[in-house]
């Protein structure tokens, strides 16, 4: 299947990675299957998340296929980019028709990326949930595959100025696969799916090589590993301010 827009993409961002002289380390490459779709479930810390974790798929011969907000799709060079790339949009007002289009995707063979949080992470804790991913694997019979991304938020990340300093460590794990079964209870599947992310999680941080530039270099280490990130609580009740606020303008502009 010719890719004549990817290619070219991941081909140029490999090079500003080299250039950044950014070091990977990636374990658990091969729990990517070589064929067929999968929903891959990636946890949600900074902009480049999605890059990163496309780049665990590349020893299988895989492209992934990301769901991102339907605005990067309406951006006049972002958009044929994603298009081209396959990508799939998401509109908040229309879950049901992204819903859809990721199913049909996944029933065609490919490998789904997906972000379970839905939005970043400002804690760098798991945030709660979406049952989507374990949806979308139970009614395509796919399996999902559980991956994590560590380090990318202390690059490129919400609330922060972008870090390209050179050396930065990255480190990626992918999980074995699992297949909830088709009348299992979504939301005890995406609980098991949850805890799984944390145990690659946990592993993430325990082999990340990266350390602070300084001793004020802390922002971000999460608050449940001695760090100065926000706490889980206090970063989703930031969250929950957000959308209700969001929710506002648009009833506002509706009305």
């Amino acid at each position: 299947m010719g890719e004549p827009v990817y290619r070219p993409v991941i081909g140029f961002a490999k090079g500003v990675f080299k250039a950044l002289g950014i070091r990977f380390d990636i374990s658990g490459v091969e729990h990517v299957p070589t064929t067929g779709g999968a929903v891959m479930a990636i946890n949600h810390t900074g902009y480049l998340d999605f890059t990163f974790a496309g780049l665990a798929a590349q020893p299988a011969g895989r492209l992934v296929r990301f769901m991102a907000k339907k605005e990067v799709f309406d951006h006049r060079v972002s958009g044929p980019l994603m298009r081209g790339m396959k990508h799939i949009a998401v509109d908040r007002l229309s879950g049901a028709e992204s819903f859809q289009a990721a199913v049909k995707s996944l029933s065609e063979g490919e490998i789904v990326g997906v972000f379970p949080e839905a939005t970043i992470s400002e804690s760098y804790d798991l945030k709660a949930f979406k049952t989507g991913a374990v949806r979308m694997a139970q009614e395509a019979c796919v399996p999902v595959l559980p991956c994590i991304v560590w380090g990318s938020h202390r690059i490129m990340t919400k609330h922060r100025k972008k870090d390209l300093r050179r050396g930065q460590h990255v480190r990626i794990v992918v999980g074995e696969t699992f297949s909830p079964a088709p009348d299992a209870d979504p939301v005890a599947a995406t609980a098991e799916l949850k805890r799984r992310m944390q145990t690659l999680l946990d592993e993430a941080r325990a082999t990340y090589k990266g350390q602070p530039h300084g001793p004020d270099d802390t922002w971000w280490i999460p608050a449940s590993r001695g760090g100065t990130a926000p706490t889980l609580e206090a970063a989703e009740a930031k969250d929950a301010q957000v959308r209700a606020e969001r929710a506002a303008r648009r009833q506002s502009s509706d009305s």
